[in-house]
């Protein structure tokens, strides 16, 4: 199957991410046309070469009015507000750096504020009539405001889909870390024009593509404190941390925030896994370099290849032999360990040692949650141990829908995967119209198939 494995080993910001999977594409110049023709007021994408510690990449260009973020303009590493820091939006008060570096913390790492209009900055271009009626508040942006924009995009409906949910998760973690309603956020440099182009952008570019896995390394988020409106604040900034709950992290000896909002909401969004990279016939390789130099490569890698087919997911058994129960009280156990979030329980019969019949008892879970189970057979069944066995899992992605019967409507279980598509009538709801309207099951299930 075809993947995407993207190795963070020095964080991501969407500009990094986008110009890693920009170099992956068949058709680069098709990519920019369509990106340059979205109707982004002053909005421009442009792929520039890019070297960073001697290896050749891609840095994606991403200018408003002619302008991108250099050097100079980006100690800005003001959280996104919520509505009563609106007051707070002065752009050469707010800006926000590295606080052991704060000369030289650039938009590739500046907690999703890579993202700023700077064209205020002293420049008098006054083009606020170019703008659209959702732009006017770009530098206050709510949650609708970027919805709104989002949908007026010439961009295929799942792009766009993809990219409202990528800022939805932003909005909710500003919103946690500020302790606001998600209503009251206010989007600063993340609701600019040019952090749509990074999101959209991403989300177009893995539309291309058409993964068929996404694998995500442990994200480097660097270490150390930045400097900002509200203060010195720790690396992983809070909205960072919240996005990336769950998600395999770490720091070290670099000093400065290597991973932004939107560099870990994107990547929280696609990831199917984080881990290691898979068995990977690789085809090409992707390089997104940043503008800040380090004594390492600072670039998002993307590989791009052909893996091994293999399972597509990861299931746990706890598995233990009883001999001393009766089937009421196993039974019992069952209903339990259920009701625990157990997966499945089974039983299947046996002769254990001494010739004693017996059941080995099966329990499935996700994993993570075998301490819980396993503590849950333990309180439940008369055994006094039993052995966990993680196993690499197949399955087909399970969906439904409903079909139209001449005697009324026949939910639908499905399940695709793996080239594979599978289709049952829902047993209960056949069997509901069956004893209404006098008919043979075969002949209301025969009905459905032949809808199918």
């Amino acid at each position: 199957m075809k993947t995407l494995y993207i190795e963070c080993n020095m964080g991501a910001a969407g500009d990094m991410l986008m110009s890693a999977l920009y170099e992956l594409l068949e058709d680069k110049e098709g990519f920019l046309s369509t990106m340059n023709s979205l109707g982004l007021p002053g909005v421009h994408l442009e792929a520039a070469s890019a070297v960073t510690s001697g290896i050749s990449g891609t840095h994606m260009k991403v200018t408003v009015h002619g302008e991108e973020e250099d050097d100079e303009h980006l100690h800005h590493h003001d959280h996104d507000h919520c509505h009563d820091h609106e007051h707070e939006h002065h752009h050469d008060h707010d800006h926000c750096h590295d606080h052991e570096h704060e000369h030289h913390h650039d938009h590739d790492h500046c907690h999703d504020h890579e993202h700023e209009h700077h064209h205020e900055h002293d420049h008098d271009h006054h083009h606020d009539h170019d703008h659209d009626h959702e732009h006017h508040h770009h530098h206050h942006a709510t949650p609708g405001h970027i919805a709104h924009l989002i949908d007026h995009l010439p961009l295929p409906e799942e792009v766009k889909t993809h990219a409202k949910a990528v800022y939805d998760a932003i909005a909710q973690a500003e919103a946690k870390a500020h302790g606001c309603p998600v209503g009251e956020v206010h989007y600063h440099e993340v609701g600019a024009l040019d952090a749509v182009a990074d999101v959209a952008g991403v989300c177009y570019a893995l539309y291309l593509l058409k993964p068929d896995k996404i694998v995500v390394s442990p994200i480097h988020v660097g270490s150390g404190t930045v400097k900002c409106a509200h203060g010195i604040m720790p690396v992983p900034a809070p909205a960072t941390a919240a996005l990336l709950s769950g998600v395999p992290t770490y720091g070290g000896e670099i000093k400065g925030e290597l991973c932004t909002p939107t560099g870990a909401a994107l990547l929280t969004h696609f990831a199917q896994s984080f881990g290691s990279m898979p068995v990977l016939n690789v085809e090409k390789v992707g390089y997104g370099v940043g503008t800040r130099q380090f004594k390492q490569a600072n670039c998002v890698r993307a590989f791009w290849g052909e893996s091994q087919e293999g399972g597509n997911g990861e299931i746990v058994e706890l598995v233990c032999n009883i001999d001393d129960m009766t089937g009421e009280a196993l039974a019992y156990a069952g209903e339990q360990l259920l009701a625990a979030g157990a997966l499945d329980v089974y039983s299947v019969p046996g002769t254990m040692k001494k010739g004693r019949p017996g059941h080995v008892l099966t329990v499935l879970c996700d994993a993570g949650k075998e301490r819980e189970l396993a503590q849950a057979v333990l309180r439940h069944t008369t055994t006094n141990g039993l052995r966990i066995r993680r196993c690499e899992k197949y399955f087909l992605t399970p969906g439904s829908k409903s079909m139209d019967t001449p005697w009324g409507t026949v939910r639908v279980k499905t399940a695709e995967g793996f080239g594979i598509s599978h289709a049952k009538p829902e047993y209960e709801d056949a069997a509901a119209l069956a004893r209404a309207n006098g008919l043979p099951l075969a002949v209301v299930l025969e009905e459905v198939k032949k809808s199918l």
